[in-house]
C-alpha cells in the first residue's frame, strides 16, 4: 500500500508542475522609465508579483482558463490586460499612464503669485504680510517686496511692471473693489482699508491673469476672504495711533459664525512727538467698523457677507510753490461703505457654482485754499488764473454696484470648464466748486469662458476669454487669454502665457470726453519656478504693448483740454525672487530684483518717455527669524530703487507741450526693521494670545525725494519728500478664546 500511496503522490506532483504557468514582464511609464513596487496581480485569485527596482516582475499561477491581469502603482492609473492561461510562459508590457491630480499636476504661474494657506504654491501668507518690516500689516507695502513692483512713496496703489496704480485692480472673492485704498491726499501714499487676516488666500498677478477678470492693464490682486474661524474668540488692539476691539462667534455646531470690529484711530500724540514737515491744521482720524457672517451649506458650499463702513478727515497746509509767502491748504472728509455678498455651492455631477453681489459707495469732501501767512483765504484777480484754479471745492461721490455668476465644470479628472457673466452699474457724481459737472452712469457688462485642460501631469493649459461691453463708450471688446505650462522636474516648471487686456479710461477724463475708447495692453510672459515647501526660485520675462492710451490736448493753455486714444508705449523687463526657509536654521528671507525698460506716449507727454513712477532697478531683501528662547521675532527689509524720472512739461507759443526741465531723483533706499514679543509662545495650553509689535521703517534716516512740484513759471521747484524722515508704531493686540503664537514661530520655521 505504501508504494501504492508514493506512486499516485508523484503522479499529482507531476501533473502540478506541469500546470503551472509563469507570468512575467516589465513596467514602465509612458516615457518608458521603469516603476518599480508596482502591484502585478490577476484578479480573482491569490497569484501575483511586485516589480523590482528595473521595473521587472515573474510570478507562476496554477490557473488555466482566461484571467484579467492588473498592476496598479500609486499616483499611476490602473492597467488591465486579459491573458489566457495555459502552460504557456505569458510576458506582459505594461505601460502606466500617470494620474492626473491637483498635489502632483503642474500649475500655471506665469504673470502671478499665489499666497496664503489655501494655496499650494504659497508665496505670502498673512502672518508674512504682517511681519514684512515696512510694511505694517499693509497688503499692498508687503506686496512691494515682491518683483515686478515699484516703489512709489507719494501716491498710493501698485505700480506693476511700467503700469500706473489705476490699473491694478483689487478683487474680494470675485467682486471688484472700487476704493481699496483710503481717499488720495497730495504728495502723501494713502494705506489701503483691509486687514489681511480678512483673508485666506491671496494672488498677486503682475500679468497675463485670469478671463474670469477685467478692466486692469497692468495687473489683479485677488482676494478670498477666509470661511467660518476655527474658534470663537475677542480681540483689542491698543497703541498711541488707534484703539480696536472685535469678536468672531463661531456657532456649537461650526456651521455658522458672525463677527465684528470697530477701530478709532488719532495721530495727534504720534505728531506731537515725532514732528512732521507740512502742517496738518485738522489732524488725521479714522473711525472704521465691519461685520461679517458665514453659513455653511448642506452640501458644503458657503455663504458669506461682509460690511465695512470708514469716516476719515484731515487738513494740511504745504508752502505754495508759485509764491514765498503763501500756503496751500487742503481739507478732506471722506465716507466709505463697501458690502460683499457670495453663494458658493456645490451642484451635482461635478458642477459648482459662485454667486456674487457687492455695493459700495465712496464720498470725498474736499476743499483746496491759498491762504496767507496767518492761515486767511487769499482772493487773487483775473490776470492770475493760474492762482485762481489753486482755490476750489469738490464734492466727488462714486456707488459701484456688482452682480456676477460663475459656473464650474469638472471635466474629468481635474480638468474643468468656466464661465459666466458679469454686470456693474456704476454712478459717478462730481460737483466742482458747487457747479455739478456730468454725471457718469455707466451699465458695464461682461462674459467670459476658461478651460483648464490637463494632458498630464507634466503639461497644462488655460485657454479663455472675455467679452465685455460698456454703456459709456458704446463699444466693445473681446480679450482674449492663454497660457501653458510645463513641468521640467522635480518641482521645477516653465509657464508661458499670452493676453490682451482692456481697461475704461479714469472718470476724471470721461468727465470731458466720453467719446473715448477702451485704453490696451498686449502681455507677453514666460517664466521658470522650482519650488518646494522650504525655497522658491523664480525668473520671469515679459513684454507689453500699449494702444490706444488716452492723450490731452491742450486749446487754452493748461486749463481747457481735449481727449483722445492716440497715446501708445511699451513695457519690458525680467523679474527674479528667492524664498529660502532652508539653508539657515529657523531663518526666513526672500530676495527679488526687477529690471524695467519702459516708455510711453500718454496725457501731456510730448513724445515716448519713461513715466516718472517707474524704475530702472528695483531690489528687497526681506528677513525673519523667530527666536523661541525668549519668544520673541525679528524682521528687516533692505529695499532699493534706482533714480526716477522727473520732467516739467510746459507749453510753447504754439500750444505744443514741450520738456522744459527733466532729470532723474536720486536713489532709494530704505532699511525697515520690526519685532514682536509672543509670551505665549511654547505654551500648548494657551487659551489667549498676546502680541506686543514695534516697528521702525526707514531705520537710517534715508532723506527720499520721489519727484518735484514746479511753479506755473517752472522757475521754482519743491522736492517731494516724505512728511517725515522715520515712521515708528508699537502696539498691543490681545486675542482671548485662540491662540496664534504657534502660526508666529512656524512663519519662520
Amino acid at each position: 500500500m505504501e508504494k501504492i500511496w508514493l506512486f499516485i503522490l508523484l503522479i499529482f506532483l507531476q501533473q502540478h508542475s506541469i500546470a503551472q504557468t509563469k507570468i512575467s514582464g516589465k513596467v514602465k511609464d509612458t516615457k518608458g522609465h521603469p516603476l518599480p513596487g508596482a502591484s502585478i496581480s490577476i484578479k480573482n485569485s491569490y497569484d501575483g508579483a511586485t516589480s523590482d527596482s528595473l521595473g521587472n516582475f515573474s510570478f507562476v499561477s496554477n490557473e488555466h482558463g482566461d484571467f484579467i491581469l492588473t498592476v496598479t502603482n500609486l499616483g499611476y492609473k490602473d492597467f488591465e490586460q486579459p491573458i489566457s492561461i495555459s502552460n504557456e510562459p505569458v510576458h506582459i508590457a505594461a505601460v502606466l499612464k500617470e494620474k492626473l491630480d491637483e498635489l502632483h499636476a503642474v500649475t500655471i504661474t506665469a504673470g502671478s503669485f499665489a499666497a496664503g494657506d489655501s494655496k499650494r504654491a504659497a508665496v505670502l501668507s498673512s502672518i508674512d504680510v504682517a511681519t514684512t518690516a515696512g510694511s505694517n500689516a499693509d497688503i499692498t507695502a508687503a506686496l512691494k517686496t515682491l518683483p515686478g513692483t515699484s516703489q512709489v512713496g507719494e501716491q498710493e496703489g501698485l505700480f506693476v511692471r511700467g503700469g500706473a496704480g489705476y490699473e491694478t485692480k483689487q478683487f474680494i472673492d470675485g467682486e471688484l473693489v472700487n476704493n481699496p485704498y483710503y481717499s488720495s491726499v497730495p504728495d502723501l501714499a494713502q494705506r489701503g482699508r483691509f486687514s489681511p487676516f480678512l483673508f485666506k488666500g491671496t494672488v498677486f498677478s503682475t500679468g497675463g491673469y485670469s478671463a474670469l477678470y477685467g478692466q486692469a492693464l497692468s495687473s489683479a490682486l485677488l482676494l478670498e476672504s477666509i470661511d467660518l474661524p476655527d474658534h470663537s474668540e475677542v480681540d483689542a488692539s491698543i497703541s498711541p495711533l488707534f484703539l480696536g476691539a472685535g469678536t468672531q462667534q463661531l456657532a456649537d455646531n461650526k456651521k455658522s459664525s458672525w463677527g465684528i470690529n470697530y477701530g478709532y484711530t488719532n495721530v495727534k500724540l504720534y505728531f506731537d512727538a515725532v514732528k512732521q514737515s507740512v502742517d496738518y491744521f485738522n489732524v488725521p482720524q479714522f473711525h472704521t467698523a465691519d461685520a461679517n457672517f458665514r453659513i455653511k451649506t448642506k452640501t458644503g458650499g458657503i455663504i458669506k457677507y461682509y460690511t465695512t463702513f470708514s469716516h476719515n478727515q484731515l487738513g494740511i497746509r504745504r508752502p505754495d510753490v508759485d509764491s514765498a509767502d503763501l500756503k496751500d491748504a487742503f481739507g478732506l472728509k471722506n465716507y466709505n461703505w463697501y458690502n460683499n455678498l457670495t453663494w458658493k455651492e456645490y451642484l451635482s455631477n461635478g458642477w459648482k457654482m459662485n454667486l456674487g453681489l457687492s455695493y459700495s459707495t465712496n464720498q470725498d469732501n474736499i476743499f483746496q485754499q491759498v491762504q496767507d501767512a496767518t492761515n486767511q483765504p487769499k482772493q487773487f484777480p483775473d490776470s492770475t488764473f493760474w492762482m485762481l484754479y489753486k482755490n476750489f471745492t469738490v464734492v466727488h461721490r462714486q456707488d459701484l454696484s456688482q452682480g456676477k455668476a460663475v459656473f464650474e465644470k469638472k471635466l474629468g479628472g481635474i480638468s474643468a470648464l468656466r464661465f459666466g457673466a458679469e454686470y456693474w452699474y456704476s454712478y459717478d457724481n462730481n460737483n466742482y466748486n458747487d457747479t455739478a459737472r456730468i454725471k457718469l452712469k455707466d451699465n458695464y457688462t461682461a462674459a467670459f469662458a476658461e478651460t483648464d485642460i490637463y494632458l498630464t501631469n507634466e503639461i497644462a493649459a488655460k485657454i479663455g476669454g472675455r467679452f465685455e461691453y460698456s454703456s459709456i463708450l458704446n463699444k466693445s471688446d473681446i480679450a482674449p487669454r492663454v497660457s501653458l505650462a510645463y513641468k521640467t522636474g522635480k518641482d521645477a516648471q516653465v509657464s508661458v502665457a499670452y493676453g490682451i487686456f482692456y481697461q475704461k479710461p479714469e472718470n476724471s477724463q470721461l468727465d470731458y470726453a466720453t467719446h473715448l475708447g477702451y485704453t490696451k495692453a498686449t502681455h507677453y510672459i514666460i517664466n521658470y519656478q522650482k519650488m518646494s515647501n522650504d525655497r522658491i526660485f523664480r525668473v520671469e520675462a515679459y513684454y507689453k504693448k500699449y494702444d490706444n492710451l488716452v492723450k490731452t490736448i491742450p486749446i487754452f493753455y493748461n486749463y481747457y483740454t481735449s481727449f483722445d486714444n492716440g497715446g501708445s508705449g511699451y513695457a519690458q523687463g525680467i523679474d527674479f525672487f528667492w524664498r529660502d526657509k532652508k539653508s539657515i536654521k529657523n531663518f526666513d528671507y526672500w530676495i527679488s530684483y526687477s529690471y524695467l525698460d519702459t516708455k510711453r506716449n500718454y496725457l501731456n507727454f510730448p513724445t515716448r518717455l519713461m513715466p516718472n513712477y517707474a524704475a530702472t532697478h528695483t531690489a528687497s531683501l526681506v528677513m525673519k527669524r523667530f527666536i523661541t528662547k525668549i519668544k520673541t521675532g525679528f524682521n528687516a527689509t533692505y529695499t532699493y530703487t534706482s533714480g526716477r524720472p522727473y520732467y516739467n512739461f510746459m507749453l510753447n507759443n504754439s500750444n505744443k507741450y514741450y520738456i522744459a526741465e527733466q532729470g532723474t531723483t536720486k536713489d532709494y533706499n530704505a532699511m525697515n526693521f520690526s519685532a514682536e514679543y509672543v509670551p505665549s509662545a511654547g505654551n500648548t495650553k494657551a487659551k489667549s494670545f498676546l502680541v506686543l509689535f514695534a516697528s521702525i521703517s526707514n531705520v537710517l534716516g534715508y532723506n527720499a525725494i520721489y519727484g518735484y512740484n514746479y511753479s506755473y513759471s517752472g522757475s521754482e521747484k519743491q522736492a517731494i519728500t516724505p512728511p517725515a524722515k522715520r515712521f515708528y508704531f508699537i502696539g498691543l493686540f490681545l486675542s482671548w478664546g485662540v491662540d496664534r503664537s504657534q502660526d508666529a514661530i512656524n512663519n519662520n520655521l
